[in-house]
């Protein structure tokens, strides 16, 4: 009764803010969640091990069907989900049990396989959602150059506003966002389109201040132009769709590892660290901006939940993988207390964790 009113408030705060884009984000992550807990299932079913339970969501069990020995859920709370794989019980740290079908008897890399096959999965959904979002299309500024900064490298060798930027150092330029990639601290070949004449500019940028994808200032080499606003519709077929969607799921990883350490380093400050409300907040926005930026928002969670569940906590994919590589290399079992210690200690640094992102996206609504 408390989870079906739970939901109720969860859906009556969600509508009153989001009207019904809140139930696309809800669907949304009722699928990236699915998409996880399959790998799972896929990885334990290929190896014999029986799957007591799939469950989207947590709490009371709305929707019940029993296929095969596998209790398949639908819970009254939508924001999250679990397999639940026999001999396996984080509720019960030391369970075991040494039937046929169990995952206890697994062998560590049995067991890291089926630990992995959750965060894989969300990462090759990410890549395949990129194949769609460039097949659809993806809107990017043009390389028309806006502004030109006074005394700037681009200024010097006399690129102009409108100029066209088509290609640097033999690379063919499509979108004004492929610029900064290209521009590194040596000489450049720069061809652009004047009207209706193709010129050949050579320049060298200059290092100057600017910002990094988490808005450090940091010094890099410009050339110092703009774009002008124009927006173009990007298309990406065949190999060069498999391309993009390599590349953005590589970008996005590596940003998210990034953030991870700078976090831990304390480079950003932890009044970032986002949560559910959060999530829920970007993916309901960009229900609005039409299917191409919902698609793009829901490559980033799942790559983000892909990712985040391979760090090294007792109690997510991570923690349990480091405790099976413990026992490949050290031929024995990490100690039950010990075990039982760090896995109700990454509990409670789960609840932390959850609760101060919490706290955080609550801070950033009402200022």
């Amino acid at each position: 009764m408390k989870s079906l009113l739970f939901l109720a408030l969860i859906l009556a705060i969600g509508l009153k803010f989001y009207s019904v884009n809140f139930l696309i984000t809800l669907l949304v992550i009722s699928f990236l969640i699915f998409f996880h807990e399959l790998g799972h299932f896929l990885a334990a079913k290929s190896l014999g091990v029986k799957v007591e339970v799939f469950s989207i969501g947590f709490g009371k069990s709305l929707l019940e069907y029993n296929f095969k020995g596998t209790n398949y859920r639908l819970s009254a709370l939508p924001l999250g989900g679990y397999v639940k794989l026999k001999g396996q019980d984080d509720m019960r740290p030391g369970f075991e049990n040494l039937d046929s079908d169990s995952y206890s008897i697994l062998s560590p890399i049995k067991k890291i396989y089926i630990l992995f096959a959750g965060p894989f999965f969300n990462i090759f959904l990410a890549f395949l959602l990129y194949i769609l979002i460039a097949n659809l299309g993806i809107q990017k500024f043009s390389p028309i150059v806006g502004n030109v900064a006074l005394d700037s490298a681009a200024f010097h060798a006399g690129i102009k506003k409108d100029d066209i930027i088509l290609e640097i150092n033999h690379h063919k330029i499509k979108s004004f966002d492929e610029i900064s990639k290209l521009v590194k601290n040596e000489k450049l070949q720069i061809l652009i389109q004047r009207n209706n004449e193709k010129l050949q500019i050579e320049l060298t940028p200059k290092i100057a201040s600017s910002y990094n994808e988490f808005l450090q200032p940091i010094q890099k080499p410009l050339i110092g132009i703009s774009p002008n606003g124009e927006l173009s519709t990007i298309y990406y077929r065949g190999f060069s769709a498999l391309k993009y969607a390599y590349d953005e799921s590589l970008n996005a990883s590596t940003l998210i590892v990034k953030g991870i350490i700078k976090l831990l380093n304390t480079e950003i400050d932890a009044k970032n660290l986002g949560g559910i409300i959060t999530m829920v907040d970007i993916t309901s926005k960009a229900a609005d901006s039409g299917i191409s930026v919902l698609l793009i928002i829901t490559a980033l969670i799942s790559i983000n939940l892909g990712i985040l569940n391979l760090l090294p906590i007792p109690m997510l994919d991570g923690g349990h993988i480091l405790f099976n590589l413990y026992e490949m290399v050290f031929k024995r079992k990490v100690p039950q207390k010990v075990f039982e210690y760090l896995s109700y200690g990454g509990m409670a640094i789960l609840l932390a964790l959850m609760l101060f992102a919490t706290f955080n996206d609550i801070t950033r609504i009402i200022q």
